[in-house]
This record gives C-alpha cells, structure tokens and sequence, in this order.
C-alpha cells in the first residue's frame, strides 16, 4: 500500500498593521507595467519536492499576523505525447506485440486535497485494471467522494482553442489545417508492406508514389506516430522524399506537409527543412488558399518560417483587393502566431476590420484582436473603439475566450471604454468559476492596467482563484498580485487569497531566476499592500538575483530600488538581503535625473511651487523635490511652526560649503536695532515696496486662519547687500528655534494617479502617503479636480486656495 507524506511549506511573511485588511480604505494603487512579453508555456510537471520552512514574521510596528496557507498541488503533468516521445515502444513492437508500456510517477509530497487531476497526470493505458490500481495507491482512503468528484471535475488548466474561429465558416477548410477532418485508419501490417518496401526499393520510387506513402503512414493509429517517426525505414523514406522535392506536384507537397503535421514530425527534421525551401521557391506560383494552408501547417508543427512569411506577406500585399473575409481573418490569425507585424500592411488591416467589422462572427473579432495583440500590431482608437463598441453591445454572445482576446488588444491600446468595462462587471463576475487560469489573469490585468476598479469583478476573481492557484504560471502569480495591489483592493477572504499567491511564488522560484520581471512585479503588488514576504524579498535582493536582473530585456533597477526602500521603511526588524549602496546610489541618482527633466518641470507643479515660494516669503520656505524617490513623483515639502508660521529650511547648498563674503553691509541706526531687538524697523528701498506689500498680503489670509492676526513677512532676519540680495539665516538655526512643528509633504497629483473615474488612489500612491506619514509628514493634498480648473482662474483664486490648504489649523493638530 503507497504512503503519502503530507507536508506544507510555510513562507515567512510581514504584515504591517495599519494595513489591516476588512473594510478599509478606498484608496488605489500604482503605475501599470506594460506587458509585451510572449505568452510562456505552461510548466510542466514539478515532482520536485519543497523543503519545509517555519514561519518567521517581519515584525513591523506591532503587528499580528493571521496566517493559513492552503494546501497546494503540483502544477500539470507531461502531456502523452510528450511521454510517448520519450520512452515510446520501437515500430517494430509496436506492429507485432502491442502492450502497455510501463510509467513512473513521482509524487510531490502535498496534501491529498491537492493531487491535480489524475488525467492530467496519467496517460492514457490500454489496461484498464492498472490505471484503477494507480489511481488507488495514490489517492488516500481518507478522500470522500465529493473532493474526487472534484479532482476529476478540474478543468482550470486547460488550454483554449485559438482555432475556434475556423468552426464558424466552412471557407476555413481550404486555407487552415483541419484536425477533425475523418481519416480512414491505415491498418498495421499495411503500414509495414510500406516501410519495407521502401527499404527494399531504396528510393527507386516515383515522387507520387513517395508522396502516397507519407500520406498513408500518416493514418496509422495515433498511439504508433512516435515510434513512426523514429523508425529508420519512414527516414529513408524522407531522406528520399527531400531528394526529390522539386519534382513533386504542390498538390503532393502539401500532403507531405500535412502528414507531417499528423504525425508530429520534430519542427528540425530535414524533410522540413527541404519543404520550407521548396515552398518559399514556390509562393509565387501558388493561390493564396494554399499559402495561407502552408502557413498554417508551419504553425501546427511550431515551426518557425519568417523567410516564407515575409513572402507570404508580400504576395497579400500585392493582392489585398482580392482577399476574401476567411482569408483575411486567417491572415490576421497567421501574423499573430508569428509574432511579427508587418508595418506595410497596417493600414490596409484597419481598413479591412472596418469593412467587414459588423459581418465578422463573435469569435473572429475575437481571433483578431488576438492576432493584433500577440503580433503587438499598434490600431488607431477609432478602430479600437469600433471593435469595443460591438463587443459591449453583443458580450452576452461572447464567448469569455472571444471577450478575453478583445480586453488583451484593449489594454495594448490603452483605450477606456466605458460602456465595455461598465458591461464587463454584469456579465463576467458569473463566468469566472468556470474560466481558465490564464483567463482570469487577462480579465484582471485589463482591470488594473486601465486602472479601472469594479469590486464585484475583483471580489470574484479572489474568491475563485485559492482553489485553481496551483495552475499559475509564474507570470500570472506576480500579475494577479501586481493587479490587486495596483487597485489597492484587499478582498474579503484577503488572507486565503494572498497567502496562496504567495506560496505559488515559492513553487515558482525556479521560473523566477528565468524571468526575474515577474518575481519583482509580485513583490511590488504585495508591497502596495504592505505585505512583504521575507524569504522572497530576501532572495529578490541577493546578489545573484540582482545579477540576473541586468540580463532582463526590461529595466528592473527601478523596481528593485522601490522595493528595498519600501522594505527599509516599513520592516525595520527586517535581517535580510539589502541592494548594494553603490547600486542604491546609482539607481538614485538616475531617478531624480529623469524627476528634474520630466516631473519638476510640469506646469501643475511649477504653478503650484512658484505660488508657494511667493505666499510664504521666498524659495528657502519651500522645496520641490522627492521625499521619496523610490514612488517616482515629486513633493512639495514646506515646515510649520506649532504656531502656524513657516519656518525656512531649504538651502540650494548645504552650511558647511558656505563661506563667509564681504557684503559691503552699511551698519545704520536701524539695523543695529533690529539685530539688537530682533525685530525690523528699517524700510525697504522703493524699489522692493511692492514686492514687499504683495507678500504681505499673500500672507495675511492664512495666518488670520491661525491666529487672527496678520502674519509679519519682515519677522525674519533680513539683510541686504549691495548686491540687492538677501542673506538668509542658515537653515539649522532657523529650525533650532522651532524645536517642533510640521513637515507638510504637498503632493500635486494627476488623474494617473487615481483609479478611472474615481477618486480612489492606486496602490503606488496610496503606498507613497502610507511612507511618508511614517516618516512623520503630514499629507497635504492638491487633487487634480480641484487644482487643475484652478490652473485657468486667477492669481488671486489660486494663492487662497493655497492657504486655505497650507494652514488649515487642522494639520497643526496632526503634529
């Protein structure tokens, strides 16, 4: 009788408290990463086993963390094909004793709970008895029916059809390859006449003779393909067909490709290689059904033709007025699986979507916007919104593959399309039970790259997502975290929900080191909810991995510098891996570089930093920079006193670079009173009158707010040269007279900031507030539906509605 061990791993995690999780805040999170990267495959198999690992909590400022990770399962087992092909029977035995070939089975050592489902794992025996015995040893006694039920009701990985298209129109018959088409199954002892007449022969035989060979071997029975193939006499057989390549009929080489497609000739085998020249030699002389038929087949055998498809696109070039819908729709269909977008026939495609748009079915808009999403073939918004516009008036119809495939090429786009999004939350929250995986992750992606937020979506996709985690690549692990942190959202099973994630982080490690991108993208999302998973964060930090990064096709430099610093501000107990200060210093040095020449310089916050210079007395009153450089937006800092007067703080250099210059300052009567007394009785010179009486002025309406009284803008030491300038007190003295006060971080925002349509805060600047307040800043905000319509009113509008914000006598109480 088997044994199953049981054993779980447990990540280390930290949680910081005032994140707790249950009805909270509405604020949203962060920047969207653009995501071009290629579909991966999905993993197979993994019967490594998990050590196991305590629990070992960052700590940070007293927080208790309530943690109940799931049980987890293996990913999906090898297809049997790929089985077949690696320890498949020889022809041979095939033909003369068939039997059923003995299988391995590693088992992971997880909970019984969480075998995935056995079909997946097992290939398909001809005895019956022995997959009965197998499924008996590895299930346990303990299971009740309902949870097999369950196991064998499993679908969550399964792979949808891209082809489903081609189902709609019987014109798709003569330009794709057909997989259902019925074949009559070649019996085994006619297959061997064939081979052995081969070997007899020797290449004595004509090209359609050839050719009617490779088509019948391409019937035998499927489970006898892989040994086929392998079989030294169908080599001859191709080593003869190759030879003679250019004296078959292309009716005949499209057979020959055909077979090859039915019997799953490896993509590098010479015959192909041999037909791939042939057909580029040939395109010119072909129809168009039959280049497209081509191109398909290369597809089906993952093949990689970009010399026959740079072809195939110059020939539908010259003859695009003749392309019927099926014809452009698996052209488009072509583009996308190759990966490439040919500039020259852009506007042509648009045109042609537009021309047919309202007679295509549900699933070729969908197949189209596939085949521009995976070919990154940019469409103008037009064109996109036309598309959306039919999909939100027919998404009831839409199958949820078609309507996945239209969300993809609308987050490429960056289109808000209102009435879709706002038709997406009635109609996929139901479907999202029974949607694949990789399904689901598109649907919330769309959701966070938009920055839309709809709970009912978001709530659905958490609640179905514990029980289908195990089938996350690596890549929709991070996505799914990068998202609900992005919209700031922490659902009501939050615990459940971010502990499984997390735990499929660990199991995906090995994908990590492949695409680092990915293992920082989650962290990141876990962050913006002040989550931090120290074992991930630890090894994310390392120096291999950040070794790795620089090999990344993307710059990772500023996710890792927003994620150590995060990690140093909110985990103070953390003992972990730590970026090198070289690198910190570098990564530093070029974020503000790119603030001084794209964010200081925008007019909504030189407006506001000009506004404030001039209302508190001068630019040693207020500073524009970033607090914080790892949130990558700028602030706008200004210090009060417990009495509501500004205090001056900033210096263009530091106090120990100053030197001491002779000013050529006359001593007079007034200034000895005024250093004597600390107070000013000296009138200005005429031509600083005005500007003197406007500061005055500016000033009067936010100390009345204070203290009833006016605010003296000459209450400071002020000294002027024979240069017409002022010295202004070092800054340490200035502070050291006001032992306390406030730190006020002015944050300028802008509607990218915010969810769509909302005044919900993304998850990287809800983050960003969440620091600074840490770091004892208080908050002030410039919402940009209140700021930017002040952009166009007046001086004077504008400086009071300054004031009205910088001394509210509320934000003293904070202090």
């Amino acid at each position: 009788m088997a044994t199953v061990l049981l054993c779980r791993r447990f990540p280390r995690l930290s949680r910081v408290t005032t994140f707790s999780t249950t009805a909270k805040r509405k604020a949203e999170s962060g920047s969207s990463k653009s995501e071009q990267d290629k579909e991966e495959n999905p993993e197979t198999a993994n019967a490594g086993t998990e050590s196991a690992a305590t629990i070992h909590l960052v700590n940070p400022l007293d927080y208790r963390v309530l943690y109940n990770p799931a049980a987890y399962a293996k990913s999906r087992a090898v297809s049997q094909q790929h089985a077949a092909r690696s320890g498949g029977p020889t022809l041979g035995d095939a033909f003369t004793s068939p039997r059923t070939s003995q299988v391995h089975h590693t088992f992971d050592t997880s909970s019984y709970q969480a075998l995935p489902p056995l079909r997946n794992v097992l290939p398909k025996l001809k005895s019956k008895p022995l997959l009965e015995e197998t499924i008996s040893a590895c299930l346990s006694t303990a299971q009740t029916e309902e949870e097999a039920e369950k196991v064998k009701m499993e679908t969550h990985d399964s792979k949808e059809d891209p082809r489903m298209f081609q189902k709609g129109r019987p014109e798709y018959r003569s330009v794709s390859y057909d997989k259902s088409e019925p074949l009559e199954t070649l019996p085994l002892e006619e297959g061997d006449s064939i081979l052995h007449s081969v070997a007899v022969c020797e290449g004595g035989q004509s090209p359609a003779t050839l050719a009617d060979y490779v088509r019948k071997l391409s019937r035998l029975p499927v489970e006898q393909h892989a040994a086929l193939v392998s079989e030294p006499r169908f080599n001859t057989l191709c080593s003869c067909a190759a030879k003679n390549i250019r004296l078959f009929s292309t009716s005949d080489l499209i057979d020959i490709l055909k077979s090859c497609v039915r019997l799953v000739v490896p993509p590098a085998h010479p015959l192909l290689n041999a037909c791939e020249d042939e057909f580029c030699r040939r395109v010119w002389d072909m129809e168009l059904d039959q280049l497209l038929l081509v191109a398909d087949c290369w597809r089906c055998l993952d093949r990689s033709v970009p010399s026959y498809l740079s072809i195939l696109f110059s020939y539908t070039n010259m003859h695009w007025k003749d392309l019927t819908l099926p014809q452009f729709v698996q052209l488009i269909y072509i583009i996308g699986e190759g990966r490439r977008s040919p500039a020259d026939l852009a506007q042509k495609v648009e045109s042609t979507i537009l021309k047919y748009l309202d007679i295509f079915t549900l699933e070729e808009v969908g197949a189209i916007c596939l085949g521009l999403f995976k070919s990154l073939s940019g469409i103008s918004d037009h064109v996109m919104r036309k598309i959306a516009d039919r999909a939100s008036l027919q998404m009831e119809d839409m199958s949820t593959y078609a309507l996945v495939n239209v969300l993809k090429m609308l987050r490429y786009s960056r289109i808000d399309h209102l009435p879709l999004l706002k038709e997406l939350g009635k109609v996929i929250p139901v479907r999202i039970p029974t949607i694949n995986i990789q399904g689901i992750m598109h649907i919330t992606l769309t959701c966070s790259s938009l920055h839309y937020f709809d709970e009912g979506i978001m709530a659905a996709v958490a609640a179905s997502l514990p029980s289908k985690v195990t089938y996350c690549r690596s890549k929709d692990a991070a996505k799914f975290l990068w998202s609900f942190g992005c919209l700031d959202y922490e659902p009501p099973n939050e615990e459940e929900f971010y502990s499984s994630l997390i735990e499929q982080m660990h199991r995906k490690l090995h994908e990590f080191r492949k695409f680092p991108e990915h293992l920082l993208t989650g962290l990141l999302g876990l962050a913006f909810v002040k989550r931090f998973p120290e074992e991930l964060i630890d090894y994310a930090l390392g120096d291999e991995f950040v070794r790795k990064t620089r090999g990344s096709k993307y710059e990772l430099r500023k996710d890792l510098f927003t994620l150590s610093k995060s990690v140093e501000i909110e985990c103070p107990s953390y003992r972990g891996s730590r970026l090198p200060p070289q690198l910190d210093q570098e990564i530093t040095e070029m974020v503000l570089n790119f603030a001084e020449q794209e964010i200081y310089v925008r007019p909504e916050i030189v407006e506001a930093a000009s506004l404030l210079e001039s209302m508190l007395g001068g630019p040693e009153y207020m500073r524009n920079h970033m607090i914080l450089p790892h949130t990558r937006s700028s602030d706008l800092e200004v210090h009060l006193a417990m009495d509501g007067h500004p205090i001056p703080f900033n210096s263009k250099r530091p106090v120990a670079d100053k030197k001491l210059e002779e000013v050529g300052v006359s001593l007079t009567d007034e200034l000895m009173t005024q250093l004597i007394k600390g107070r000013s009785n000296i009138q200005l010179p005429a031509e600083e009158e005005n500007k003197a009486g406007v500061r005055g002025e500016e000033s009067r309406a936010p100390s009345a707010a204070l203290s009833g009284q006016a605010l003296l803008t000459d209450a400071r030491l002020r000294v002027e040269p024979k240069s017409g300038r002022s010295l202004e007190p070092p800054p340490s003295l200035a502070l050291s007279r006001h032992p306390r006060g406030v730190k006020l971080a002015i944050q300028v925002s802008n509607r990218n900031h915010y969810c769509y349509g909302s005044k919900r805060l993304l998850g990287l600047h809800h983050l960003k507030r969440r620091q600074l307040r840490q770091l004892g800043y208080v908050v002030v905000e410039l919402p940009f539906w209140e700021w930017f319509p002040l952009l166009k009113r007046t001086r004077l509008e504008k400086l009071s509605y300054l004031q009205y914000k910088v001394f509210d006598p509320a934000l003293l109480s904070r202090a």
